[in-house]
């Protein structure tokens, strides 16, 4: 910790292993041996919109500008990052912590499902015990030096998105909607917590936005007109991103090759982070 530490992590300019969320009792402690210096947390107010799609995007596209990034799943009830990158097997300790799955292009994963005896088995724990393995997750992960880590955060705004945005030292969130009409409400629900938790909002992302036609190249509006624009200016959000249906992201996440698919769609919205 810098001899002139006030605790004030969110305005720090200095990387440094002590480095906790906001200054409170709550605050969990980064493993000793880990160096994470951004935590974006990937949120939705509902569920079934893509959100750890939109994860593991921003994730590969941040891994491709040559920054060393990680993705902790969150979502403890409904884990789905480790088959989406292909990862089989379990992660394994070292003896004093555990060590994160690595995706064949280097981005580091720990979910719930690499700790399951068997990956299909069900999460029946209470929310207290979920909060406590996502602080976990945190505390006791070996995560090495990390430039960005991903949360990928179960929807809604109950226990485990509180307790990553108390424990963890959240630089920002990206919320991620679909196009339907109550988009404007859920996007706001996800948008109020961050704020009362002073957790900046960096973007809105519309996910299943449009269906592009392969033969003509139209634009089908399959849920409706487009409003991410219209919302981001309610929730004053600077950057949104519309991202398509596409059949093909479809099959490689079914076939653990997240990492092959082209996620350039988010360049702008990465560019911001």
């Amino acid at each position: 910790m810098s001899e002139t530490c006030n605790s004030s992590c969110s305005t720090c300019s200095v990387e440094c292993n002590d480095r906790t969320a906001a200054h409170n009792e709550f605050a969990a402690k980064m493993n000793e041996v880990s160096n994470v210096k951004k935590v974006i947390g990937v949120v939705s107010g509902k569920g079934g919109v893509g959100k750890s799609l939109i994860t593991s995007m921003l994730a590969i596209n941040m891994n491709k500008r040559g920054f060393k990034t990680a993705i902790m799943d969150a979502d403890i009830t409904g884990p789905s990052i480790p088959k989406s990158f292909g990862i089989d097997g379990k992660a394994v300790s070292n003896g004093k912590s555990l060590i994160p799955r690595i995706s064949d292009n280097g981005i580091k994963i720990m979910s719930v499902n690499l700790i399951l005896e068997n990956e299909s088995d069900p999460v029946i724990w209470r929310g207290p015990i979920v909060a406590g393995v996502v602080k976990q997750f945190w505390t006791d992960v070996e995560w090495g030096d990390i430039d960005y880590m991903f949360v990928d955060m179960p929807p809604g705004t109950g226990d485990v998105p509180l307790t990553v945005f108390q424990s963890l030292p959240v630089d920002g969130i990206i919320v991620v909607t679909s196009p339907q009409e109550l988009v404007s409400m859920i996007v706001a629900k996800a948008a109020k917590m961050a704020r009362m938790m002073n957790v900046p909002i960096i973007g809105l992302v519309e996910n299943m936005s449009y269906l592009e036609c392969p033969d003509c190249g139209k634009k089908i509006n399959v849920f409706g007109e487009s409003r991410v624009e219209e919302v981001a200016a309610e929730q004053l959000i600077q950057n949104y991103a519309r991202v398509p249906i596409n059949p093909n992201i479809a099959a490689a996440v079914d076939n653990g090759a997240v990492e092959h698919i082209d996620v350039s769609v988010l360049d702008d919205l990465a560019a911001a982070l």
